[in-house]
């Protein structure tokens, strides 16, 4: 077979074995298809594709990060620049804890100009908010917005940094706008109690306690749990 890149020419019949794979690890049958797997990384052993999708059956479905990092690694060892590699790879750092190897991995995504940014920032942001590393964390979460903007989870975010930064009225105008963005559905709770938290640090009691309340007759089911007695406790501190 010939190779191009360093890399064996792509041979036909694996596109479909590799679909029989994704329709098995979708369906749920995730120890037939990682032991289809492993039978074509025997046979393939010098296709990056197969060796991708064989970390990704490892640390995707099967929920071992550890496990896959050395399929990664190989497909990396062959194709240095390969995008979906330093992705999954920096996933999997992330996930198990390794978040400064992960930055890495996602600023060499930056580097080639990784076409999901949004992805890119999003993730890169929760790794350097572990790291402390707040300023930049802001700095993605910005980047996020911009790929999409209005998005009220994001904005929640960039505003939990920016209140870190101390950038206060800026994380106050992040939450207002996250829930002018929910207009029409049902009022987030969370958000008011982050909010009038955020304004009590900025001296505004009657913002605060307007969110206080506000987040307590905003109250649903699936809310996150203490929400309601965090909520009580915040307006009886205030007197």
């Amino acid at each position: 077979m010939t190779e191009r890149n360093g890399r064996e020419a792509w041979p036909p019949e694996l596109t479909e074995l590799l679909r029989k794979v994704d329709k098995l690890r979708r369906s749920g049958r995730y120890t037939e298809a990682l032991s289809r797997m492993r039978q074509l990384t025997e046979t393939y052993p010098r296709q990056a594709r197969v060796l991708l999708e064989m970390g990704m059956t490892l640390g995707v479905w099967g929920g071992a990060p550890a496990e896959a990092l050395p399929w990664y690694e190989r497909v990396l060892e062959m194709a240095p620049g390969h995008a979906s590699a330093h992705l999954h790879r920096a996933l999997a750092l992330a996930t198990l804890g390794r978040h400064a190897e992960a930055v890495a991995d996602f600023d060499a995504l930056e580097t080639v100009g990784f076409r999901k940014a949004l992805v890119l920032h999003m993730k890169r942001a929760e790794s350097l908010e572990v790291l402390g590393r707040y300023a930049e964390a802001e700095r993605d979460w910005t980047l996020a917005l911009a790929e999409d903007p209005d998005n009220p989870w994001l904005l929640h975010q960039r505003a939990s940094a920016r209140a870190r930064l101390g950038r206060l009225e800026e994380a106050v105008q992040d939450i207002t706008a996250a829930l002018a963005a929910q207009e029409g559905e049902p009022v987030d709770a969370e958000l008011l109690r982050d909010r009038g938290v955020l304004r009590v640090r900025l001296g505004d009691t009657a913002g605060a306690r307007a969110d206080f309340e506000a987040g307590l007759a905003a109250l649903r089911e699936g809310d996150p749990s203490g929400l309601a007695d965090d909520l009580r406790h915040r307006l009886q501190e205030m007197g």
